[in-house]
């Protein structure tokens, strides 16, 4: 299963890498949480891991993964992404969160916390100094704005202390500044939670890079020879390299995921996958996104594993508006380490998402959970098959083991013929001849199986004798019966109508002769 990535709020559906875990969450992803202001979402940073350290003049030193050859040699190596196409909206995501608010850059700038330059990983990291007078500025327009100077401001401080907490809207404070810009990567958002991940276990040198198709997956298994020939054709067209899909699986809101490797052959007959970060740098040229996005792609992503330096950049680092202790706890409450990484959740968007995914996920594996009924309910009948062979075939290897036993008596018989009886075989007959006695005698096996013949011959005897007593009674003779029987009953019911007509009448007769006799008394007395 994979472990899908993100659904930003204008619908892109983000990807998957390394193994699903449905352990807290449906599909945790690396795009924490969503804006309200921008349509992109979902999975905003782990951009190019490229800024480990930060030069005099402003740029930055990318994260080699070491120097290659061949046709996707580049020189320019972006370094791994976790989904560099994710967030491309100003403030969402981890990474640009994290680039504007805090010293942790996303999984793309080691050094940010050193950064002086304002143009950083994403174009937006802010100077020390901007960050400070955003701080000021919030805390002036949450506490005390000098908007209208009078009672109103306290109403327009609460008012943007709710759009603080709901993580949208514009904080006005002062005529003479810009309003401050509520998103839900804000410390004061209420909407936000941390869930887990799966840490993702593929290679670089695995080579495997996630499209994400916005059609639905029977389109892409219809159409997937073709889409192998065009994405040949975008990365050159040449022969010496091939495009191969290692699977496809569907995604929430009708998207579809497709994983492909290139396999580059060389003129000496070997061959070697091209790393996942050389395949992503190709894919992500604006000549060749341009024919992909043609295609139906929305978002392109290498799969590949965490260094631990950048597994320990992330944990040490909480992102842009959550609470360290809140991250602290996370991490003490992750219930495999090993395996799970903490993911912030924000916002309503973010939530939904990751119910899409679980929903997702929970059909798939329903559908599996099918299959493999299905293999069990197969395998059941394939046996019950197999037994009932075995014990056919066992009974005729006894059988043929009775008829080559006869052979080999009849063939020692014409060996032996004129050949007097050896000492064996006369010990053998001896023996034999013991047996047959042994069976003989009345109160041994023989008396026995007499005697249970005799019984099994009796009770077959008494059950012939019973099966044979049976009467049959004539059709047009059983009408009759059945018609006197009526009209037995019928006399029998107008007989016990007259008896207690009678008996009502002697009731009345003995009712009356009784009111006589107290008359006559009545008259004596």
């Amino acid at each position: 299963m994979a472990f899908n990535l993100g659904a930003g709020s204008s619908g892109t559906t983000g990807f998957s890498f390394g193994s699903f875990c449905a352990k807290t969450t449906a599909q945790p992803g690396f795009g924490f949480g969503t804006t309200a202001t921008t349509a992109p979402s979902g999975f905003g940073g782990f951009g190019p891991f490229g800024t480990t350290t930060t030069t005099t003049s402003g740029q930055t030193a990318g994260f080699p993964f070491g120097a290659t050859t061949g046709l996707f040699q580049n020189t320019q190596n972006k370094g791994f992404g976790f989904g560099g196409g994710f967030g491309t909206g100003a403030g969402t995501g981890l990474a640009a969160g994290l680039v504007a608010g805090s010293t942790f850059g996303g999984f793309g700038g080691f050094g940010a916390q050193q950064q002086q330059q304002t143009g950083g990983l994403f174009g937006q990291a802010l100077q020390p100094q901007t960050q400070s007078a955003q701080l000021i500025n919030t805390a002036s327009a949450l506490s005390a704005p000098t908007l209208l100077g009078d009672e109103r401001d306290a109403i327009l401080a609460k008012w943007n202390q709710l759009q603080a907490f709901w993580g949208t809207g514009k904080g006005y404070f002062h005529n003479n500044f810009a309003p401050v810009e509520f998103t839900q990567e804000n410390p004061f958002c209420r909407f936000k939670t941390v869930g887990f991940s799966c840490i993702p276990s593929n290679k670089d040198e695995d080579g495997l890079v996630a499209l994400a198709f916005n059609k639905k997956e029977a389109d892409i298994r219809n159409q997937q020879q073709l889409l192998v020939e065009s994405l040949h054709k975008i990365l050159g067209g040449l022969q010496q390299i091939m495009v191969n899909v290692e699977g496809v699986r569907a995604l929430p809101d009708d998207q579809t995921e497709m994983v492909i490797y290139v396999v580059e052959r060389f003129p000496n007959g070997n061959s070697r996958r091209v790393s996942a970060t050389n395949l992503y740098n190709s894919l992500e040229q604006n000549n060749v996104k341009s024919h992909l996005m043609q295609l139906g792609v929305v978002v392109a992503l290498p799969r590949t594993e965490l260094s631990p330096a950048q597994m320990k950049q992330l944990l040490q680092n909480p992102p842009a508006g959550v609470d360290p202790i809140i991250w602290e706890q996370a991490k003490v409450d992750n219930p495999d380490p090993e395996k799970l990484i903490p993911v912030p959740m924000v916002g309503f968007k973010e939530l939904l998402r990751r119910l899409k995914f679980q929903e997702q996920m929970t059909k798939q594996h329903q559908s599996r959970l099918d299959i493999i009924s299905e293999d069990v309910n197969e395998l059941q009948k394939n046996q019950a098959t197999t037994v009932a062979k075995i014990a056919q075939y066992k009974r005729k290897l006894m059988d043929q083991a009775h008829k080559v036993l006869q052979v080999l008596i009849k063939q020692e018989i014409q060996r032996k013929a004129g050949y007097a009886i050896q000492a064996e075989e006369e010990q053998l007959r001896v023996q034999l001849d013991t047996i047959q006695c042994e069976l003989n005698a009345p109160t041994q096996f023989k008396g026995r199986l007499n005697e249970l013949m005799s019984q099994i011959r009796m009770q077959n005897h008494v059950g012939a004798v019973r099966s044979e007593e049976r009467y049959s009674v004539d059709g047009d003779l059983l009408g009759e019966i059945k018609q006197h029987l009526k009209l037995q009953q019928e006399g029998l019911s107008h007989l016990i109508s007259v008896l207690k007509e009678d008996l009502e009448d002697v009731k009345l007769i003995e009712h009356g002769l009784n009111e006589s006799v107290h008359i006559r008394r009545d008259l004596f007395s």
